[in-house]
């Protein structure tokens, strides 16, 4: 397995928890095959010795760069997964999208769900897919691109760009995006978790965290 030259930055850490900057191009957790393997779960658990070995609560794309929280007690990862379950985790991201989106602010609710044939390509289909809901405010236009927020209320997989992507959402694909949009081999996905708030899994507290886009 050859090491990732991607770099996690550590941004919070306690008993707990472990909050992260994930750069794009490293996964989240591990894939299939030997050289699928280098992911922040494994780094997360060689750094924290006693971490529980199943840390993550909830996952970034592969391409997409920002926020993550994850367990390092089994107590934590019961918590922290029921808060992502019941929706009661804040997330929000920064996104620039390909073209003018011509509204200020909006919610997008659309059914998507994995195109067996073309994985692990998302396709909508309001039938038989699970229904995301994106609301998003836009930021600047500069150009013919757009630069957004977007507060995600479900999580469902490639729900943004799935939402920014197709005609009955934004129909502005992010820029990058080599599986929805016009992205090419090498181009970064302009997608970043940039701020994350949740209840701390052992104290009455919330947790806020922001970590500005790197575009």
């Amino acid at each position: 397995m050859r090491p990732s030259p991607f770099e996690v930055e550590i941004i919070y850490q306690d008993a707990a928890i472990v909050v992260v900057d994930k750069p794009g191009g490293l996964l989240s957790v591990p894939g299939r095959g030997p050289d699928r393997q280098d992911c922040v779960v494994r780094r997360i658990r060689n750094l924290f010795p006693a971490c529980i070995s199943q840390p993550a609560v909830h996952r970034l794309d592969l391409e997409t760069s920002g926020l993550m929280v994850l367990a390092l007690t089994a107590e934590a990862h019961k918590r922290l997964s029921f808060q992502f379950q019941h929706r009661k985790v804040e997330k929000q991201y920064l996104a620039i999208l390909e073209g003018v989106v011509a509204e200020e602010r909006g919610e997008i609710e659309l059914a998507f769900r994995l195109d067996v044939a073309n994985r692990p390509y998302q396709m909508y289909d309001p039938v038989q897919g699970k229904w995301g809901i994106t609301r998003w405010e836009k930021i600047a236009v500069t150009g013919h691109r757009t630069r957004l927020r977007f507060t995600p209320l479900t999580g469902r997989t490639h729900q943004l760009r799935t939402h920014a992507a197709h005609p009955l959402g934004l129909g502005c694909p992010i820029v990058g995006d080599r599986l929805y949009g016009r992205g090419k081999p090498g181009d970064r996905l302009h997608l970043h978790a940039s701020r994350l708030c949740f209840q701390h899994p052992g104290k009455a507290e919330t947790l806020c965290f922001e970590r500005p886009a790197w575009f």
